[in-house]
């Protein structure tokens, strides 16, 4: 008798999971995860928003994966017990030149189907944020907070429930193909499957390279760094404070989120790291930067990006220049009001020609898959990612979608 097809997931964040949980019952799933936990690095060092589709593009992959994401990731919370709250944030404009970008966002927001967004006067902003200073804003209902750990982790459970497996301390160092098997060798055991699923993130082009294909975009890490509002000083903040973005750079500038935990962060910046794992300022992999300072793009980017790149690192050495972006936002907030350090690390796709991907980026080849760019709002989308991966690999393999798939 024909065995079931089975898939093997690599990466145990919570895109590599959703799209596990999406597989399971359906077909026989592998997951498989480097370190000894899952959600150990881009899931776990996020900021624990979900977010509402604000600043995407109208039709873009990412817009569309954010809202349909957002309602699913509520959806689950609920069903799952995972603490969540629906808080809302606002975005505000502080200087004029802001303006019309905040009316852009506004148009965008509308044009992404959010029906709770609201353009505030300074008077109506203190109404939300007491604290908060700017000449205009937007309060955006869809916003959220959740720890997308705990969501990993319920997800875990599930893939579990419906018979998937999961290993973890798994590291892959071969992947081949073999007739109609992908061998899967790592450093818990060798897995044999019909179809193979890579959502790698900080390893992800290197595991493309591994399997044979032209990943085609070089993973580039950008450090964020952030501090705690310390507890007596938490008031200042009701929910979530942003800044207007500069459309020009894929980053949100530093801004103020309340945890589910109750905690205040304040950032990140956005730094080059020298690690892809570094979470620190001083980490370091002659490997990791080599890959970075060998590849043609990231000069391309430097030279595009230099004066930005240099304020964003001076305030990674400068607390007194970190406190004084956050106090466009909150003018009452001080260096002492801030403490420890924090830091996650994104998995930024950049071409050789030096632009920064965007998008969602999917590089498929004979029986894999692999995410090569899952940039935010991916924690947000990334049940709505993994039912689009899984239901392209069901089609692959010939599996009815079955009852229920929506």
């Amino acid at each position: 008798m024909a065995k079931d097809p089975t898939v093997v997931v690599i990466g145990g964040g919570v895109v590599g999971v959703a799209t596990a949980m999406a597989l399971a019952g359906r077909t026989r799933v592998q997951l498989v995860e480097a370190e000894d936990s899952l959600a150990a690095h881009q899931t776990g060092h996020n900021s624990g928003v979900i977010h509402s589709g604000l600043y995407y593009a109208p039709g873009s992959l990412k817009a569309r994966l954010c809202t349909a994401g957002r309602e699913l990731l509520y959806g689950f919370c609920a069903e799952h017990g995972v603490p969540v709250e629906r808080c809302g944030k606002v975005v505000v404009a502080a200087r004029p030149e802001q303006l019309p970008r905040l009316a852009a966002l506004e148009e965008r927001g509308r044009a992404n189907g959010l029906v709770g967004l609201r353009r505030l006067r300074p008077e109506e902003i203190r109404e939300l944020e007491p604290h908060a200073a700017g000449l205009a804003a937007l309060h955006v209902r869809e916003t959220g907070i959740v720890d997308y750990a705990a969501v990993t982790r319920a997800m875990a459970e599930v893939v579990r429930c419906q018979g998937g497996s999961i290993a973890t301390g798994a590291r892959v160092t071969r992947l081949a193909g073999r007739g109609s098997e992908v061998i899967v060798e790592t450093t818990a055991g060798t897995y044999r499957a019909d179809y193979l699923v890579s959502c790698a993130g900080l390893q992800s082009d290197r595991l493309a390279r591994l399997a044979g294909l032209d990943p085609g975009v070089r993973i580039v890490p950008f450090r964020g760094e952030y501090y705690e509002v310390v507890p007596a000083r938490r008031y200042l903040v009701r929910n979530l404070i942003y800044p207007v973005p500069d459309p020009a750079f894929p980053f949100l500038g530093v801004h103020f989120t309340r945890r589910v935990n109750g905690t205040v962060e304040a950032g990140p910046n956005a730094v080059l790291a020298l690690r892809r794992e570094g979470y620190c300022r001083t980490s370091f992999s002659l490997r990791d930067t080599w890959s970075t300072l060998a590849y043609p793009g990231f000069w391309r980017l430097a030279t595009r990006y230099a004066r930005t790149g240099a304020t964003e690192m001076w305030r990674s050495w400068s607390k007194g220049a970190f406190v004084e972006a956050l106090q466009e936002l909150l003018p009452e907030i001080t260096s002492d009001d801030l403490t420890g350090y924090g830091a996650g690390v994104r998995a930024q796709a950049l071409g050789r020609d030096g632009k920064l991907l965007d998008d969602f980026h999917l590089v498929e080849g004979e029986r894999q898959l692999h995410v090569l760019n899952a940039p935010s709002p991916a924690a947000t989308a990334s049940l709505a990612i993994g039912r689009s991966i899984a239901e392209r690999v069901l089609n692959r393999l010939g599996i009815p979608l079955g009852a229920g798939w929506t």
